[in-house]
């Protein structure tokens, strides 16, 4: 049965590629996007190009499409793009032009954000850090320098975009495009410089004729030839300022960001399918998820400071390219229910009927007399039953439910039908690669490079006092030595009596290493709240001369905010307390300066280095040591899923993969308190409201792209800053091991695939759908449980309301299917159990 519906996905894209190749003319009123005459409601999903490769990029774009998205959205990365002036880059992840025609491809359309500043967690809000340098220039206000060279790069990819013949206006896939990003925040913080600049960046993105409409996010003075738009977790309140302008929301956050150190937030499937069917229950017609694939932050590309290498953000489709379920299959079957309605919301007026003081329906009745409804309870606390043309509906609290036909509830946003997944993590020791020449060591030949404290090589530059981090390294490097020596006398009362001096630093930011005569002292940072820093730590210092080594790292770069390019990094002030004669203060001695380290200068990511420094190879590599390179031939993991680098026993650096860039690790530990066990989706969200992960590492595994391996041979290199332990790194492939679902007796059950306006009915029969991966099979019931069972996938219950037959009867339905579905009907269960308790069917199964 496979094979012929391929065949039809695979025609129905032909079919609309071939309509899309033609021109299409792009419009828009009040109250929608009309594409040659067509009114639309489109459903969009941001997928960053750069932060998957694009070997993924077909699966995500095919993904998103089957969970009933109509759009691609995607940024545009200037500093990925022009990585010097006037130079630029189109290669391997940046390949722009390949993302857009694999949407093309897909029968998809896209919205080119240009910006060219996007914000978007990514260092330096996507501006060239060159660009800051460049005299007399000053980041989005009236400045000639900034403005000159925004212009510039973005006639260079509206005209990339005309040469491919990729916008719509050409028969191309692009609807929309942006100028800009975000900026009404901040325009007043630039006085009347910002308000000009805000007016000609509008008129000069119009003028470069691309044939379709421009938008403005979060532009609360937008001029009328641009179309400003909503972003936040609730868009439903939202007016355009001008009123032939379509209501369009351009970023609803389906979960958040992480910063290193942070604890992990997560926002429930039933709040964000909520504030979807909100959204376009009062007049919606464009919707964006922002992000429903994030992806991964390779190298050093995370902003911030402190994001982390991962920008998973709890989008729809995870990091690693797998549906994240229910939240991906949840919002697919709201898209599904939203679009029942499409025709008669985009061709009729909507109208208003107040149900109860936080209840209420908003009705759209065409001319022939269809009628579509969403009713709303808004209330955050209280179920309620209301009233709606003579027939009572039930409504959880905070929770929307769908009428294509004003009479049978199709969906309902908190009713979460759709299966979970139990998804591992599944270890995989390195293993040696098979053709490896070298046959002296058993098991896996690690090569170790040692950097010295301080100063390699000829130092860069001395100078009297402590430098700007960021300004210094210009962002070549993470890495920047601060070097100075003090010389102790033998009188000092520490050296007689064995006590120690306290060495006191301050830095802007982000993090340190302080070593005294070559040993690690101790370690600091800031975090994602606030990156600047203070350290106080006891060191030891000999009689005579002591070499002072401090390295300062940068963790990202700051992405957005007022002025954002101004803000700095690194050592403000460096002090010793416990002289006999008080305090030293080291701030205004001369410093010797190095930018980056000696491994980075050598090269030893990258394939050719073994000849450029003195490795020591090894079976036994040093643990616990600071300042280490190692690298190691290993074979890629078995099977197809995706991988993951498991870094929990190592402290922080950085790792490649055949010369690819893997990014910055830091297992660092979040908080243990401000957790919650359960989330309740009840309310307006917040990205503090649903926090796990207390007390474990924000990050413990690193996205390694398959497409990245070799068949053998490949050459991971680490390089760890403070210690940890090697032999204990591991791949881990990511795997659906198991899929888990609980439905009400209550639940919507018709079939959105199939239903038509008339044919539905609000009797039909509550159903648990269950699927493994393609491929594997229903081995092993877990858990099944028809009453009143608690709990969440991976850690159901049982209620005192239990029909023993449970298992049974899913083992007779489901052991050794690759799907199977169960009824919850009195053939099956028994219904007169607990007469007075309203039943749920909860199942968990092994897909193996």
């Amino acid at each position: 049965m496979k094979l012929p519906w391929l065949l039809f996905s695979l025609l129905l894209s032909l079919t609309l590629w071939s309509a899309m190749a033609t021109a299409s003319n792009v419009s828009y009123d009040s109250r929608s996007l009309i594409i040659d005459g067509q009114r639309k409601l489109l459903i969009s999903a941001a997928i960053h190009y750069p932060r998957s490769v694009p070997g993924m990029w077909p699966n995500l774009v095919q993904t998103a499409k089957e969970g009933g998205v109509d759009v691609i959205e995607t940024y545009v990365f200037w500093n990925g793009h022009e990585p010097s002036p006037g130079n630029y880059y189109f290669g391997g992840r940046y390949d722009l032009v390949k993302f857009v025609k694999i949407v093309e491809q897909a029968g998809m359309y896209l919205i080119l954000r240009i910006g060219p500043f996007v914000a978007a967690e990514w260092y330096f809000g996507g501006v060239p850090v060159w660009l800051h340098y460049v005299p007399g220039t000053v980041f989005r206000t009236e400045n000639e320098p900034f403005k000159y060279h925004m212009q510039k790069f973005t006639a260079f990819i509206v005209n990339l975009m005309k040469q491919e013949k990729l916008f719509a206006s050409q028969g191309g896939p692009i609807i929309l495009a942006q100028a800009k990003n975000e900026y009404g925040y901040y325009e007043k913080d630039y006085g009347e410089g910002g308000k000009q600049y805000a007016m000609w960046a509008a008129s000069m993105a119009v003028s470069q004729n691309a044939g379709v409409p421009w938008i403005m996010c979060q532009q609360f003075d937008a001029p009328e030839s641009v179309i400003n738009t909503c972003n936040s977790f609730y868009c439903d309140q939202f007016t355009p300022i001008y009123p032939n302008k379509p209501k369009i929301w351009t970023e609803n956050w389906p979960g958040w960001f992480q910063t290193f150190g942070a604890r992990n937030p997560h926002r429930p499937a039933e709040d964000i399918a909520y504030s979807v069917a909100r959204f376009f229950q009062k007049g919606g017609s464009v919707q964006n998820y922002y992000m429903y694939h994030g992806g991964t932050n390779f190298g050093r590309t995370s902003g911030g400071p402190f994001i982390t290498t991962s920008y998973d953000y709890e989008a729809p489709i995870d990091e690693y390219g797998l549906p994240r379920l229910p939240k991906w299959g949840h919002l697919k079957q709201l898209h599904r229910a939203i679009k029942l309605c499409e025709h008669i919301m985009l061709n009729s007026e909507r109208i208003n009927v107040s149900l109860g003081p936080s209840q209420e329906a908003d009705v759209y009745t065409d001319s022939s007399g269809a009628c579509a409804a969403f009713i709303a309870n808004m209330d955050d606390k209280n179920d309620k039953t209301v009233k709606f043309r003579n027939v009572s509906y039930h409504l959880p609290a905070w929770s929307v439910s769908i009428l294509p036909d004003c009479k049978n509830a199709v969906f309902n946003t908190a009713k979460v039908g759709y299966q979970s997944s139990v998804v591992e993590m599944l270890p995989e020791s390195l293993q040696p690669s098979v053709g490896s020449p070298d046959k002296s060591f058993k098991g896996l030949k690690w090569d170790v490079f040692v950097e010295k404290p301080g100063i390699w090589g000829e130092a860069d530059f001395v100078k009297k006092g402590l430098v700007d981090h960021i300004n210094t390294t210009k962002f070549t490097t993470d890495y920047l030595w601060y070097t100075t020596s003090i010389f102790v006398g033998e009188t000092e009362a520490f050296i007689k009596n064995g006590s120690s001096p306290i060495l006191l630093i301050e830095s802007k930011g982000h993090a340190l290493h302080a070593f005294v005569n070559q040993e690690l002292q101790a370690s600091a940072s800031g975090n994602g709240t606030h990156p600047p820093f203070k350290l106080k730590t006891p060191i030891s210092l000999k009689a005579g001369k002591n070499e002072i080594a401090l390295l300062s790292m940068t963790v990202g770069l700051q992405n957005a905010g007022s002025f954002y390019e101004w803000v700095g990094a690194g050592l403000t002030s460096v002090n010793i307390t416990g002289f006999n004669n008080g305090t030293i203060d080291l701030s205004a001695y001369n410093w010797t300066y190095k930018i980056g380290l000696q491994g980075e200068h050598l090269g030893l990511y990258k394939g050719d280095s073994l000849g450029k420094a003195n490795w020591v190879s090894t079976s036994e590599p040093p643990r616990k040591q600071p300042l280490t390179w190692y690298k190691v031939i290993v074979d890629p993991p078995p099977g197809d899923e995706p991988i993951g680098l498991d870094m929990i026993d190592m402290g922080k650096g950085l790792a490649w993969l055949n010369g690819e860039e893997i990014g910055r690790y830091w297992p660092r530990k979040s908080p243990t308190h401000g957790c919650v066990k359960e989330c309740n989706y009840r309310g307006k969200f917040d990205p503090d409201k649903c926090n796990t992960g207390c007390g474990g590492p924000t990050q413990r595994w690193y996205h390694v792209p398959r497409s990245w391996f070799k068949q053998s041979g490949n050459e991971l290199v680490i390089f760890e800053e403070k210690g940890g332990d090697p032999l204990k790194i591991k791949f881990s492939r990511r795997k659906i091991t198991g899929v888990c679902a609980i439905v009400a007796e209550n639940y919507p059950s018709i079939d959105l695939e199939s239903w038509h306006e008339g044919n539905g009915s609000n009797n039909t029969i509550a159903t648990v759908h269950l699927r493994c991966p393609e491929g594997t099979h229903i081995s092993t019931v877990n858990f099944a449980s028809f009453g009143n069972p608690t709990g969440s996938c991976g850690s159901y219950t049982q209620g005192n309301c239990h029909d023993p037959n449970s298992t049974s009867v899913v083992e007779k339905a489901c052991l050794n299917q690759n799907k199977c579905a169960i009824e919850l009907t009195e053939e099956k269960f028994n219904e007169d159990l607990c007469p007075t308790v309203s039943k749920k069917l909860a199942v968990e199964v092994v897909c193996s």
